[in-house]
């Protein structure tokens, strides 16, 4: 399965496209089964309650409160996951033509950046991307579970070689295309990661 990525400055006030570049991404298909790698904060506090609080039914409560919260469910295309870096100019626009959904998240440095989910043959555009070099990280899968990040069901895990850089001047900014669909003479292989080194919004 071969992916592409492709970006362009445009004018600010025009809207003019005054360059264009090219590359594309290629990664096998091989899914791999999530497993789950702890519970987060929420659940482990309902986890602890009824130890301690068991003469009332606030463990009770709490336990169905994390149930309902980590419940799976399948959020909208563009919905944002996580937006620790913004503020920027540049845009990303996301292509998804998997036959599954996917949740793409952008790094910059060692920070997470944004995170958002994209269904199954839907795109979406995440605006307001700040100035820096990112890499780009995403799974694919079924079952999405929102307070975990992940998707709880046939999800596969990838990194893309290439580092997008999203610049900004006083004229143009940075509009980059990724078009999760297979293309033809992909030329820059992503990395398949584990379920640990993916980024999870």
């Amino acid at each position: 399965m071969r992916f592409s990525v492709r970006g362009k400055k445009e004018d600010e006030k025009t809207g003019r496209r005054p360059s264009l570049r090219r590359f594309a991404v290629a990664a096998a298909a091989v899914a791999s089964v999530l497993t789950a790698t702890g519970l987060p904060a929420a659940a482990s506090a309902a986890t602890r309650a009824p130890y301690e609080a068991t003469a009332s039914s606030a463990g009770t409560h709490a336990a169905a409160a994390a149930s309902a919260t980590c419940a799976t469910s399948r959020p909208h295309s563009g919905t944002i996951l996580y937006a620790g870096i913004t503020g920027g100019q540049g845009r990303l626009t996301i292509q998804n033509g998997l036959s599954q959904d996917g949740v793409v998240v952008l790094v910059r440095g060692r920070s997470k950046a944004i995170g958002v989910y994209v269904r199954a043959h839907a795109s979406t555009t995440v605006r307001n991307v700040k100035d820096g070099t990112y890499t780009i990280d995403f799974t694919a899968g079924s079952l999405f579970r929102t307070c975990t990040g992940r998707f709880t069901s046939g999800a596969s895990y990838w990194r893309f070689s290439n580092s997008p850089a999203f610049v900004t001047t006083p004229t143009e900014y940075t509009v980059w295309t990724l078009t999760l669909q297979p293309v033809p003479n992909g030329n820059a292989p992503t990395t398949q990661i584990s379920p640990a080194d993916f980024p999870a919004p």
